[in-house]
């Protein structure tokens, strides 16, 4: 398995069904590869430290998913071409990390563990 976190930034003008909308959808991408979120964090609206897109703030959202895939270009392109959607960031959190935040194996954080 391998571990991701995808920050999404949306428009700050968003409501919450929209935001719950997004979820729905990565969630629906994510489980259509074959993986599964583990945990889902809103921030909220923060403020930005340059303008982007001529918006100064945006609705921050993080989530952290493990999948078996290699390939996220369908969940990148999803959120390329989300209307939303002002920014996005995909990473491959390392084994030890992902292990660590409990996102592999048995779901005990290390640090609970020992």
């Amino acid at each position: 398995m391998r571990a991701y976190e995808l920050m999404v930034i949306l428009n700050a003008g968003v409501e919450e069904s929209d935001v719950a909308g997004c979820i729905e959808q990565v969630t629906q991408n994510i489980e259509a590869q074959g993986g599964e979120v583990k945990t889902e964090d809103r921030w909220g609206k923060r403020r930005f430290a340059y303008e982007i897109n001529h918006q100064h703030e945006g609705y921050y959202l993080v989530l952290e998913f493990v999948t078996e895939t290699r390939e996220m270009g369908t969940l990148e392109r999803l959120l390329r071409l989300a209307d939303n959607v002002v920014r996005h960031k995909l990473i491959r959190l390392p084994d030890d990390e992902a292990a660590r935040r409990g996102l592999l194996g048995d779901g005990t954080p290390l640090a609970a563990a020992g």
